[in-house]
């Protein structure tokens, strides 16, 4: 499997289905999402306060902010990558770049520290403390400038339904596994505390390591170095 598919000469009979790349990058963007929804950070913390504190209607709104949030972030991106779309080497650096990233974060994820669950809050304004909170926290940018928008980029020289299905795969899991969390939490606090929450945290370290390598890849791929 290759993030970054590369243009092929289509020979008669030889043509690649769409089906298969568009499921490629919906498979990835729903691993990232769901690695990033669950993954120990900012939003995820205020998620869960605001969700012990002011119940679950309050966390949901905090899961949402993404979506408020990341949007200009999307766009600013995208529009800087375009200006490098015909240098290989300049995407070869952004793919190492996002493995790297990658790698990171799966090591966060791996090994995170137990989250303060009762962390104070102030009063209830859920979803304006989920937007400031995402807006300031450097992983959104950091993800878009070296994994988003340089898949989406290559996604758009290989399938049209490729950067739709990357994006959704990415924010129905990303935004619903927040959301399932929140619900979680407000039946059943103890969960975040019990091995199985680790060891699920475990496995999608080692999945965002395991994209790290393919990014590395394809980073090699574009850099010329094999």
């Amino acid at each position: 499997m290759s993030l970054f598919p590369m243009k092929r000469a289509v020979a008669k009979g030889d043509i690649k289905p769409r089906g298969p790349q568009m499921m490629e990058y919906l498979t990835f963007g729903a691993t990232l999402g769901l690695s990033a929804g669950l993954a120990p950070g900012p939003l995820l913390t205020l998620v869960i306060s605001e969700t012990l504190h002011h119940g679950m209607k309050a966390g949901v709104k905090v899961a949402l902010a993404p979506l408020v949030t990341d949007l200009p972030i999307i766009l600013l991106t995208f529009f800087a990558l375009v200006q490098f779309s015909h240098l290989h080497r300049v995407l070869g650096v952004f793919s190492l770049a996002g493995g790297v990233f990658l790698l990171f974060m799966g090591y966060q994820t791996m090994y995170h520290k137990d989250m303060d669950l009762n962390a104070p809050v102030g009063g209830s304004r859920s979803l304006a403390k989920g937007i400031l909170a995402n807006a300031l926290n450097p992983h959104p940018y950091l993800f878009w400038f070296c994994v988003g928008a340089p898949t989406i980029g290559k996604a758009l020289k290989t399938d049209p339904t490729g950067p739709f299905a990357f994006v959704c795969g990415f924010y129905v899991l990303l935004i619903g596994s927040k959301v399932l969390l929140a619900l979680v939490v407000g039946r059943w606090t103890s969960f975040l505390q019990r091995n199985a929450y680790r060891y699920a945290m475990r496995l999608l370290g080692l999945a965002l390591c395991a994209l790290a390598i393919l990014l590395f890849r394809d980073g090699v791929r574009l850099l010329g170095w094999s």
